[in-house]
């Protein structure tokens, strides 16, 4: 228990530490987390798409091997590290800070880490975000929040992606929208779809909202 509260003790510095630097150099961080295939990648795109043009944009693609999310991202124009984590199956914030050190954070407002696609362990670790976003495809089913309740406590932004294919599956977004307030009465839920780009416009204005918020703009 003493070991296990040291380590978080610790991870809880390190976090603190990532977001005062970041703080002063004016760039917001965004902690995108979700399933394997509940599309984070092409979440990444459509925001890369929209707030591109006004916001310089860096992003740390974590996974476990490969590198193709990371040539997606490239490609669409955002500064980009590939981070590798070795089996892992989250980032923690000592993690965050040596890949936000490698990609370097000079001249970006805006840094996404797309976590490890994961609903538990992402979760239990802060890695110095001023957002945690999140997301649930329609697919996985509205009941998630009552399986994984610590993803949605923690998180401060809900994404239901896949919202194009709600009239093949058994999704009710009420339902999951309900399920995820019981659980985090401030989280904030977008109905969203990748593929078409319904619904972006209300996440890009938030992200703008908060960021410029925070640099007092």
């Amino acid at each position: 228990m003493e070991v296990k509260e040291r380590l978080q003790a610790d991870n809880l510095a390190a976090a603190d530490g990532t977001r005062k630097k970041l703080k002063e150099s004016g760039a917001y961080f965004i902690n995108l987390m979700g399933s394997p295939g509940a599309g984070k990648t092409s979440v990444l795109l459509r925001l890369i798409g929209l707030l591109g043009s006004r916001y310089r944009i860096g992003v740390m693609e974590a996974d476990v091997d490969a590198d193709v999310d990371a040539a997606a991202v490239s490609q669409a124009g955002a500064r980009v590290i590939q981070l590798h984590t070795a089996g892992l199956c989250h980032m923690d914030a000592d993690m965050t800070a040596r890949g936000l050190e490698a990609m370097g954070i000079d001249g970006l407002d805006l840094i996404f880490l797309e976590n490890i696609g994961n609903l538990v362990c992402p979760a239990e670790f802060e890695v110095g975000a001023d957002l945690r976003m999140m997301l649930l495809s329609v697919p996985e089913g509205d009941d998630k929040p009552l399986k994984y309740p610590l993803m949605f406590s923690v998180s401060d932004v809900l994404l239901l992606n896949k919202m194009d294919t709600a009239p093949i599956f058994d999704f009710d977004a009420r339902k999951a929208t309900a399920r995820a307030k019981a659980l985090n009465e401030k989280i904030e839920v977008f109905p969203v779809s990748a593929k078409t780009g319904d619904g972006f416009e209300a996440v890009a204005a938030l992200i703008s909202r908060k960021l410029e918020e925070r640099n007092g703009r």
